[in-house]
């Protein structure tokens, strides 16, 4: 989860702030693949709305930290953790004020990193020395501590890079492992002083990744945060992801993990747990997609539509049905089978459920949902998946359109006419 910041924090609105940040704009995306015949309409979300909350989260959480409005911050995440605040797309406000007041000292060494310049060990550890005073200085206080916490993680992972484990250089090695542990390090005190904080939970799921132990319960820590935040889907698609063999866990660990997370989040999601598990690691493993529960995992998100209704869910679950879960056809005829099925779930998402389009949604899913995603130019992202969306869309009304019928979405469900 604390590696997503980097495609959110990048992500800058094309116009001013609208008043509310769902507002569609009145443009039709017009369907150009089937020329001379019928034509696709749909509303389309502004580039920049779906993102707008939490990017002035961040950099309100940087503001307090710039400021050394260290007290205000704490009482802020500490409130917005307690009250299990979120942003639209489920990401916490406390994991977002954390990275924000952690962001100038993560995003500089990760730019440094990444682009190879030469520059001094003071400069790489003069930012994490820097926070790790302001820790010092407010001694009992567990936001603040679990903020420089994440900043060693992160710091650990920029260190680590993407390279192979054979073609990390000692130096990488040897600095990642030690922003792992100094995370460590300081997580305990912060669970003792906090014990109900999903904020902290979440850090301590996400240092497990990080540390690879083989002897990690990581279903125990996230089935901890799961029941501190069970409305929260992410942590949930987290866990399912880390219990992959390529991780931590085993395909019959995934399925029980999956199913008992259902039974404990009945009351909040019906079978939607099942479904969260499982959704980004069957879209990862095309093992774990020929062995999912198909059945179940439509329950689940059937379950989901009927209770999260709203267009960013719609527009995520059609884009996951239509995009996500079809990359690697061909390879298992099982996971074939299973995909065939999610082809007919978004058709009966879009043509049922569907309003009005959220390109940046939809070009996430074209990414596989990936958090990690660098976006250099949100207008550019977000055309790409309106792109994909409308290609996607159009090839579920092929008939219609090919006949000549206009097809328009409304607030109140399709409407077709003839051309």
């Amino acid at each position: 989860m604390f590696r997503s910041f980097r495609a959110l924090f990048a992500q800058k609105s094309a116009s001013s702030a609208p008043t509310a940040p769902d507002l569609c704009a009145t443009q039709s995306a017009l369907a150009a693949a089937l020329p001379d015949q019928g034509q696709l309409n749909i509303p389309v979300a502004r580039t920049g709305d779906e993102n707008l909350i939490g990017h002035s989260t961040i950099e309100h959480g940087r503001h307090l930290a710039r400021q050394d409005r260290w007290e205000d911050l704490s009482k802020e995440m500490r409130a917005a953790d307690q009250d299990r605040a979120a942003v639209s797309d489920g990401m916490p406000i406390a994991d977002l004020l954390a990275f924000g007041a952690r962001s100038d000292v993560v995003l500089a060494a990760e730019h440094a990193l990444t682009d190879g310049k030469a520059i001094s060990d003071y400069d790489l550890l003069g930012g994490i020395s820097e926070l790790e005073g302001e820790m010092a200085d407010f001694p009992d206080d567990p936001m603040i501590a679990t903020v420089v916490s994440l900043a060693h993680i992160d710091l650990a992972w920029a260190w680590r890079g993407t390279a192979s484990d054979a073609a990390l250089p000692p130096l990488h090695r040897s600095r990642c492992a030690a922003h792992f542990d100094r995370a460590a390090s300081i997580l305990p005190k912060c669970r003792a002083d906090a014990p109900d904080s999903p904020l902290i939970a979440a850090a301590s799921c996400a240092l497990l990744a990080g540390q690879r132990r083989s002897n990690a319960r990581v279903s125990d820590e996230y089935e901890r945060l799961i029941t501190l935040d069970p409305r929260n889907q992410r942590h949930m698609r987290a866990m399912g992801s880390h219990l992959l063999p390529r991780w931590f866990g085993s395909y019959d660990e995934l399925e029980l993990q999956a199913m008992r997370t259902a039974a404990r989040t009945q009351g909040v999601w019906g079978a939607g747990g099942y479904t969260w598990v499982q959704f980004d690691a069957i879209a990862l493993d095309e093992e774990a997609c020929a062995r999912v529960d198909t059945e179940y995992f439509l329950d689940g998100l059937r379950d989901i539509v009927r209770l999260r209704p709203d267009q960013q869910m719609i527009n995520m679950l059609s884009a996951y049905c239509a995009i996500t879960i079809q990359n690697g056809r061909g390879v298992n005829e099982q996971a074939d089978q299973f995909r065939a099925q999610m082809r007919e779930t978004a058709n009966w998402l879009i043509r049922d459920h569907l309003t009005e389009l959220h390109p940046m949604i939809w070009a996430h899913a074209t990414a596989g949902f990936n958090n990690s995603v660098r976006i250099n130019s949100p207008e550019r992202f977000a055309a790409r998946g309106q792109r994909d969306a409308l290609r996607a869309i159009s090839d579920l009304f092929r008939d219609e359109l090919r006949s000549g019928m206009d097809v328009t979405f409304t607030p109140t469900g399709l409407q077709f006419s003839q051309n």
